[in-house]
């Protein structure tokens, strides 16, 4: 079965930098895109970055845009999140999810478990 894990995150004082990981098995990673959303307190969830599996295109949400990088390793079977310059408004539940097929949309088949992240001094 499909099977996605997140982990990397932490607390981390602002202007620092994390680098979240997912984890993907039970599926051939290179035919799906994936993405990273993730959910504060009392928000609704937001879409974060995607990667595609066709060309490795990405897309970012205005909001991490030039501070966040998305990665992907179809060897190891691995999709990275580089975050930069992180401010509180960061703060969230991390999650990894897939698509149907190897286009970002906005419809995420599976989901990890999520990880948190921690902006604080």
């Amino acid at each position: 079965q499909e099977q996605l894990v997140e982990s990397g995150g932490g607390l981390v004082q602002p202007g620092g930098s994390l680098r979240l990981s997912c984890a993907t098995s039970g599926f051939t990673l290179r035919h799906y895109a994936i993405g990273w959303l993730r959910q504060a307190p009392g928000k609704e969830r937001e879409a974060v970055s995607c990667i595609s599996s066709i060309d490795g295109s990405t897309s970012y949400a205005d909001s991490v845009k030039d501070r966040f990088t998305i990665s992907r390793d179809n060897v190891k079977n691995m999709v990275y999140l580089q975050m930069t310059g992180l401010t509180p408004e960061d703060t969230a539940v991390y999650y990894c999810a897939s698509q149907a097929g190897p286009y970002c949309g906005i419809v995420y088949d599976y989901w990890g478990q999520g990880t948190q992240v921690t902006v604080s001094s």
